[in-house]
């Protein structure tokens, strides 16, 4: 597929040069480039640090899932090296940390120590969602939260406060505009105000809650997304587009007739139980070897419930195989997303239908999406391509004159590093207005 290469003229000779953030997991940490496959990264972030270590005092101990030095030796030197702390689903040392005067001082401290004690270049706060909407919404109610939102700017002030001006201070931020619950127009100059950069999330643009079909991080999404953060006052040098290694896929209602020539807006079944738990009918694959090579064949009954086409393991007689390598009894393991080569299987072979949906794919050339509609196992995929990460440096990055860009993330895209390289190609000559 051929990469668009965005002209030198749209760039802005007197303008300084742009960040490049990627994040590292502890999921999808297998196989991971070196500096040769690295080039123009200039800011890693490792994920995560759980959110709840830093509420009391003492302070639990964070241990990274790879040597600090490893991790710095696969970027060029002069690298900025960051910790993520929290994730989806990890809000509670949030919510307490940021409660009171006294909690939000002791936290921006053991945060600090921390920073300082591992060397690292500053501190990602990955808080989903500060407000409500997160992963246990059905548990806690918004209502809940709603004090989160005045409590946010404070929290992040005293956190730049404990880690200096000489660490650097950045936030991820949702992509759906319904969980903006927290980045108001009133609240919003304060909390850029203590942060260097923002990583907006410009993808999972539909998710399980969703009932109808959309591209999951298309040109037009994203571009509205980053609109709605610029009309709260975040100036662009600030922002960081973001793009996903991986692709989605969600079940299509039965009933509807759902094809190629009309990808969004197709019912879609519901993902979630009445408790907000995931129903197993959608999920995400990303661009690893494991998962878009086909299958190996298994190398014996798993010893330890992990299974998967990375350590070759299957699961014993009975159990399921999940997306996720783990192997289980529950709708998580046996529903969409279920590997039949590994396990039992309730759901559809949803690796035979990526494979599928990469070889058979259409571009929706007006949202600036990529799609398949697979009518044999009944899923809507929805993914990033290069020539659409290219498209998005012309129409968003260049336009807008953003600060930088970040990636989710780095070991999700080992098959041939095609999307890294896109990014990468989009970044080379650009200059961004970051400082």
């Amino acid at each position: 597929m051929r990469l668009f290469r965005v002209p030198i003229w749209l760039f802005g000779v007197q303008l300084a040069a742009a960040r490049f953030c990627v994040y590292l997991d502890q999921w999808h940490s297998t196989i991971l480039p070196g500096k040769e496959i690295t080039t123009g990264v200039d800011c890693a972030i490792m994920a995560f640090a759980n959110s709840s270590l830093f509420v009391e005092s003492p302070p639990g101990e964070y241990t990274p899932f790879a040597p600090i030095s490893e991790i710095r030796g696969r970027f060029a030197n002069g690298t900025k090296l960051l910790i993520a702390i929290g994730g989806w689903g990890d809000t509670a040392g949030f919510s307490a940390g940021s409660k009171e005067d006294a909690g939000r001082k002791q936290y921006a401290k053991n945060v600090a120590d921390m920073v300082n004690k591992h060397g690292f270049d500053g501190v990602d706060i990955d808080w989903e969602y500060p407000g409500g909407n997160g992963l246990d919404y059905k548990e806690t109610s918004n209502s809940a939260k709603k004090s989160e939102i005045d409590n946010f700017p404070l929290f992040l002030k005293e956190i730049r406060n404990a880690i200096g001006t000489e660490k650097q201070l950045s936030i991820a931020v949702p992509g759906r505009k319904s969980d903006m619950i927290a980045y108001t127009p009133e609240n919003g100059p304060a909390i850029w105000e203590s942060v260097d950069f923002v990583n907006i999330m410009t993808y999972d643009l539909i998710n399980r809650r969703d009932n109808v079909t959309a591209h999951h991080t298309s040109v037009k999404g994203c571009l509205e997304t980053v609109q709605n953060y610029l009309d709260i006052k975040l100036s662009p040098e600030k922002i960081n587009l973001g793009f996903a290694f991986y692709a989605k896929y969600f079940t299509l209602d039965p009933k509807a007739n759902c094809t190629s020539e009309k990808p969004v807006g197709c019912p879609i079944v519901h993902g979630e139980f009445e408790n907000g738990t995931d129903a197993g009918t959608s999920g995400s694959v990303t661009f690893e070897v494991a998962e878009i090579s086909p299958p190996r064949a298994p190398v014996g009954v798993s010893p330890n419930a992990t299974c998967g086409p990375l350590n070759g393991f299957r699961c014993e007689d009975g159990f399921c195989c999940s997306s996720a390598g783990y192997c289980g009894e529950t709708p998580q393991h046996c529903n969409s997303g279920c590997q039949p080569n590994y396990g039992k299987c309730d759901g559809v072979d949803t690796g035979g239908s990526f494979r599928r949906a990469r070889t058979n794919g259409m571009t929706d050339k007006e949202q600036g999406g990529r799609y398949y509609v697979d009518e044999q196992a009944k899923l809507f995929w929805t993914w990033e391509t290069t020539d659409l990460i290219a498209r998005k440096f012309e129409q968003i990055v260049c336009a807008k004159k953003l600060g930088g860009v970040m990636a989710w993330g780095l070991g999700l895209d080992s098959y041939d590093w095609s999307h890294l390289e896109a990014v990468e190609k989009g970044m080379e000559g650009y200059k961004g207005t970051a400082r």
